[in-house]
């Protein structure tokens, strides 16, 4: 879309916020108004209410300035609190290395380990969609910050339990309160940004999941220099001081975030109103920006072929995903193993690929966000994830090993914001993208749920059944991406020439609006 005719669709939407009945502007003056910047300033409209000059006027270099205030405002909390959940997530890697294993009667020969991941796992699978739907009826600035204090609360509990079915059941519940996190903040940003712009914030939160990998390896080589707090020592200093951490912030995040554009606090009206008809101009046949829940469109949310190709393709992705998060401290002791390297080392040889996964992250997200499209990087990042698998499974070389798995995170951590923004910009209204980002985590959680039996201590050190199924689903991944692009070119072909005109035919005004993305003026994104 080009800035003028980007810039027209929000005055349009300017004008349906303020209710206003005015004439179209015509194409001529529409020209005499053009600033250098190639944006519109449309002469002031008729209203029976009368507002300020500022919110009449598009400007770009205004919207550029208030964007930056919203970036500023909402993502470095939702960042914080996802570095933070996906470190309380995988703290347990790290403490397993430490002693974890061992002090509360787990057998590390048998499968006590993945029964714990697997406790975790089904939980978070459970609880996705109700958490994620929860937080579209409670409002995410309540339930965001809820969920935080509640995997902070649980996470501080690992700290004292001292046998096995107690770290079963704590795991268990960190999971139901973990569940909603990636979906409930995806679809808060979702209320913010544009379709193109949405990728890149995701990317930004996104991000902090390879990030914690290598922030939790160098916080755990830190607490463990730590003799003790009290009683609590070793591994249980990780889960006490990374418990206490994410409780602080959640309590931060409850008096910062807020639920909408509408209810921010540090908005003015005006703001409001412009950042409320940037995404207005995008919708078609929607009456609402932020709609009343509604099954009819949450169902179709989840049922879209773009949604369950996105959910296809994050099971698979998360496979590799979770097992590297849980499981990378395990292949690098298997790498570097001991008394040459100390436990210590060992956790800081974990940050290097985790650092190289974050930076795959972000410049995906940001490429995707630029040349406005998805699907190109998503395939991509799975070919690179293709690329790392090969090496683990066609190489005993220790070194080439531990270079693959540079490849992986690389490959494996970009999808977490391309896949999610992918089912997310292909809905049309806000009950609708729930559904559609609720479905495509869903079944990324099935995928963590299948990564927890992907990598058992009997095929150490090679891993061969979990990195070959790694390597599988790469190529699976590479392959639904080429097929959903090509299904959405032909469906827009399809909609450019006519033939789902019919679809609006005898239609109510809430007809028209239940359509959703099937509304045949709305154009597949891809």
């Amino acid at each position: 879309m080009t800035s003028t005719t980007s810039a027209t669709a929000v005055i349009d939407a300017m004008r349906d916020l303020e209710h206003a009945s005015s004439s179209s502007i015509d194409e001529e003056k529409r020209s005499d108004n053009k600033q250098a910047g190639g944006a519109v300033v449309p002469p002031l409209y008729a209203s029976d209410t009368p507002v300020s000059d500022q919110s009449l006027i598009y400007d770009a270099a205004r919207e550029k300035a208030l964007i930056r205030k919203v970036d500023l405002m909402i993502v470095p909390t939702v960042a914080a609190l996802y570095l933070l959940c996906f470190v309380d997530r995988a703290n347990v890697g790290n403490a397993r290395i430490a002693g974890f294993e061992k002090d509360v009667g787990m057998n590390p020969r048998s499968y006590d380990f993945n029964i714990l991941l697997t406790a975790f796992y089904a939980a978070y699978a459970a609880f996705e969609i109700p958490s994620t739907t929860l937080t579209k009826i409670l409002g995410p600035g309540k339930w965001i910050p809820a969920m935080a204090f509640l995997f902070g609360l649980l996470s501080l509990a690992n700290a004292f339990v001292t046998n096995f079915a107690g770290a079963i059941a704590v795991r268990f519940m960190l999971g139901v309160f973990e569940a909603g996190m990636l979906p409930s903040i995806a679809f808060y940003l979702s209320r913010w940004y544009k379709k193109d712009e949405l990728v890149f914030r995701l990317g930004l939160y996104l991000v902090t999941a390879p990030s914690a990998g290598a922030f939790g390896g160098l916080l755990a080589s830190g607490i463990l220099k730590i003799p003790h707090m009290g009683s609590i020592k070793s591994w249980r200093m990780i889960f006490l001081i990374e418990g206490l951490i994410t409780i602080v912030v959640a309590i931060i995040g409850y008096f910062t975030l807020t639920d909408s554009i509408s209810s921010a606090r540090w908005l003015n009206e005006d703001e409001k109103k412009f950042l409320q008809a940037r995404l207005k101009s995008e919708m078609v046949g929607q009456k609402e920006l932020v709609d009343k829940t509604h099954k009819k469109l949450l169902w179709k949310g989840i049922t879209s072929t773009t949604s369950l190709c996105c959910a296809a393709m994050f099971l698979l992705d998360n496979i590799a995903v979770q097992g590297t998060a849980v499981f990378l401290p395990t292949v690098v002791r298997g790498i570097f193993p001991a008394p040459r390297y100390s436990v210590i080392d060992q956790q800081l040889l974990t940050v290097p690929p985790n650092v190289m996964g974050a930076i795959a992250t972000l410049a995906f997200a940001y490429c995707s966000a630029k040349f406005r499209i998805r699907s190109v990087f998503t395939i991509a990042g799975s070919l690179v994830m293709v690329i790392g698998y090969a090496m683990f499974v066609g190489s005993s070389n220790l070194y080439v090993r531990y270079a693959a798995s540079f490849f992986a995170t690389s490959g494996a951590f970009t999808q977490g914001a391309l896949l999610p923004a992918y089912a997310a910009v292909n809905a049309n209204n806000d009950s609708e993208r729930a559904g559609a980002i609720a479905i495509t985590v869903f079944f990324g959680n099935i995928g963590g749920l299948i990564s927890c039996w992907t990598y058992l201590n009997k095929y150490a050190p090679n891993f061969l059944p979990g990195n070959g199924l790694n390597l599988a689903g790469g190529i699976a991944m590479a392959l639904i991406g080429v097929g959903l692009v090509s299904w959405q070119r032909w469906e827009n072909k399809q909609r450019d020439a006519g033939k789902r005109d019919w679809r609006l035919e005898g239609l109510t005004e809430d007809e028209i609006y239940l359509l959703g993305s099937d509304h045949p003026h709305f154009r597949l994104r891809y």
